[in-house]
């Protein structure tokens, strides 16, 4: 069951189910973005780099972050489209074989005149790996029935 814009209140905490990013996504994520920058592609240049390794790309993340919370549970928004992204900040690599989650509350609701949306809804979101440390942070909003 999905929840209409009147039905949302700012203080709403969701936690998403979590996932494994692998090898294989960073490889499919350079592929279709054209992004094959050796600090996720080449183990031999990454290894020299600060981060000592292959880490995954920031994009990727975030996308990976956008379907997680299409994977919320069956009491989420009802979304008519992505709206937007502000203040997006990536504050920690990505390692192949992290576990990661996204962690969102509610903190604004705005009513707005729509053809098939009744408003936006802004959400503090952090995406965090499997020792608690938040990866990425950003504002995301969308539009709600």
């Amino acid at each position: 069951m999905t929840l209409s814009f009147d039905e949302l209140d700012v203080g709403r905490r969701i936690t998403t189910p979590s996932r494994t990013v692998t090898e294989a996504d960073v490889t499919n994520f350079a592929g279709v973005s054209g992004d094959f920058n050796p600090i996720h592609t080449s183990a031999t240049e990454a290894a020299e780099s600060d981060f000592g390794e292959r880490v995954a790309h920031g994009a990727l993340v975030f996308s990976m972050m956008t379907g997680l919370v299409r994977r919320a549970g069956d009491r989420r928004a009802d979304v008519v489209a992505f709206y937007g992204v502000d203040r997006l900040r990536f504050t920690a690599p990505v390692e192949f074989g992290d576990t990661i989650r996204v962690e969102m509350e509610l903190v604004e609701t705005e009513p707005k005149e729509h053809p098939t949306a009744s408003g936006v809804v802004r959400y503090d979101a952090e995406v965090l790996n499997q020792r608690d440390e938040t990866v990425l942070s950003c504002e995301l909003l969308s539009l709600v029935k």
